[in-house]
């Protein structure tokens, strides 16, 4: 749809926006011509992988560019006509939160961790509203209140770190619409909840664009999202507009080969039903080695407890059971998919069968149990099992070549000498599908998956029988998402490892894995094959889990 298609007056409008980037050698175009409106009313969606202009844009419209590294070039922004992009600063702060708000992606590094809720709410209605003293907090009061805050007056004196992350994100969008903007910006507010949280965010969303009248621009790489919330749908790539539309045509019959990709990526819960594992995707022809028939990892009635430590300085700290009761065993080639909400008790589980935390129970790696072993003693068994986290930026040190991260283990070990290490780096490195001559370049120089596919080659630098994967893709593009599990899938069937895979992502969870556990408040709730898991789930908990992933359809989120 064109500007000039509309048939009423849009609140804002975005004409031929063009930005460039300072760069060593010069200025590069970051966003090239693009062009849309934003209807009374409307929820449009800006979608598109990371790199694409989506944030530059919706920064672009709050005039929150930085400066030293990225300017307007050309073209306009208007609020009901007025143009925003040649306000001074003291002018656009007017506008800035009054008549346009914004929720960020990451609300911990939003929020200020030294103020409290109720002071960081009642800043931004001093400065709109003119309220003060007790006015001003009781607006603050009935804004959490409005995004159903269990507990609003507690929550105001608190601080960001007491809330849990789906908390923190009410506490964003009570900020944003404590002014009663016109236009609210939602930067992918829901990339790191959970799916259950990100259901009750979404629905909350659209409750309070009825209840305030509000517009909202809505960035985000989930086109399940987008199928849920969108009126209309700009996809972006590369800095450009390649397609726009209302969302029912643009997903029934997408023009652009790269809108079709972006949603044959999407995973579809239910999309493997009647199989009892995942799809096979190694080219290789030739039968796997057998595999070992005895468990890979037995865990026997694990428990973890935080807060036992003593000191003369503070005392006996509470403890607080984390983990309880939790058993079950991976066979070699298999993965067992643990799901959960956050706070579940998963990270932790996945942390205490490596023994990176204290824990009780019996947890035996590859016939040998890690109970009481002292680090020296665990040294075998890190050859054994490795581990794969969430970020793949802070797990790798930004001063170090990926090259030498990739050969650190091998040094560590005392395996080989430097023309065996450049070796098997060289190895890896395309095993993951990334040249040889990546090993000299820096984290900094690759993208998200890139980097990703380098923390799954330092995982496999040992040659181990067992990776752990933390949320190893929660943070990546959908598609790019589904070429780092392929990959997994193909080491699986090309080297037999087995995976302890963590994840809240249902639909992952049911793409991976072999079996499934369940966890809620530190205890396994449910656990079967893949199939019965899925197909027959027993538990109410399960049930919610499932019922919450948004459904890639349009036209099914109308019709219920």
């Amino acid at each position: 749809m064109t500007v000039s298609a509309l048939v009423t007056p849009p609140v804002l409008t975005v004409d031929r926006l063009c930005v460039d980037a300072r760069t060593p050698e010069g200025l590069r175009r970051v966003i090239d011509d693009i062009s849309f409106a934003l209807a009374v009313g409307e929820t449009l969606c800006i979608a598109g992988e990371s790199g694409s202009g989506k944030s530059v844009t919706s920064l672009a419209i709050m005039g929150l560019l930085p400066k030293a590294s990225l300017q307007i070039a050309a073209g306009s922004i208007s609020l009901q006509g007025r143009e925003l992009s040649r306000l001074s600063n003291s002018a656009m702060r007017s506008v800035r939160g009054g008549d346009i708000a914004m929720v960020f992606q990451e609300p911990m590094t939003s929020l200020n961790p030294v103020m409290s809720i109720g002071t960081q709410l009642t800043e931004a209605i001093r400065e709109h509203q003119g309220s003060e003293g007790k006015s001003a907090e009781a607006v603050a009061l009935r804004m959490l209140d409005a995004v159903e805050m269990t507990e609003p007056a507690r929550r105001l004196k608190q601080f960001p770190h007491e809330l849990s992350g789906g908390m923190r994100q009410r506490v964003m969008i009570a900020m944003a619409l404590s002014c009663r903007p016109k236009v609210l910006i939602a930067d992918e507010p829901t990339t790191a909840l959970d799916v259950t949280v990100q259901a009750q965010i979404l629905k909350l969303i659209n409750g309070l664009k009825r209840e305030f009248g509000a517009s909202i621009i809505l960035i985000t790489h989930d086109m399940g999202v987008v199928a849920q919330m969108a009126d209309r749908v700009v996809i972006m790539q590369s800095g450009r507009i390649i397609e726009q539309g209302d969302v029912v045509p643009l997903f029934n019959a997408p023009r652009e080969r790269y809108t079709r990709e972006l949603l044959a990526a999407v995973p579809r819960l239910g999309a493997h039903a009647g199989t009892d594992g995942p799809p096979r995707v190694s080219p290789q022809t030739a039968p796997n080695p057998p595999l070992d028939p005895q468990p890979i990892l037995t865990v026997q009635k694990l428990a973890v407890t935080y807060g036992r430590a003593t000191g003369w300085l503070f005392g006996k700290t509470p403890s607080l059971p984390v983990v309880s009761d939790v058993s079950f065993e991976i066979l070699p080639g298999q993965t067992l998919g643990l799901v959960g909400e956050s706070g579940s008790g998963k990270s932790t589980t996945g942390k205490a069968v490596l023994g990176l935390i204290p824990l009780d129970g019996n947890v035996v790696i590859d016939g040998r149990n890690i109970g009481g072993l002292s680090q020296r003693q665990m040294r075998p068994v890190r050859r054994c099992a490795q581990m794969i986290f969430q970020d793949p930026y802070a797990s790798l040190d930004p001063r170090m070549a990926v090259g030498a991260a990739i050969a650190e283990p091998l040094i560590i070990h005392g395996l080989a000498n430097k023309g065996e290490r450049d070796d098997r780096v060289a190895e890896l490195l395309r095993r993951v599908g990334l040249p040889p001559e990546a090993a000299s370049r820096y984290p900094h120089e690759f993208s998200g998956g890139q980097r990703q596919r380098i923390c799954i080659a330092r995982a496999l630098t040992l040659g181990p029988k067992l990776i752990v994967a933390d949320e190893s893709v929660a943070a990546l593009d959908v598609s790019v998402r589904g070429r780092v599990l392929d990959l997994m899938l193909e080491l699986q069937e090309t080297m037999g490892l087995a995976y302890l895979l963590i994840s809240h992502d249902m639909a992952v969870i049911e793409r991976m894995s072999h079996n499934v556990a369940v966890m809620r408040s530190g205890r396994i709730v449910e656990m079967g094959s893949r199939r019965a898991v899925f197909e027959d789930p027993q538990d109410a908990y399960t049930r919610a889990l499932m019922k919450a992933v948004p459904i890639p359809d349009p036209e099914r989120r109308q019709a219920s």
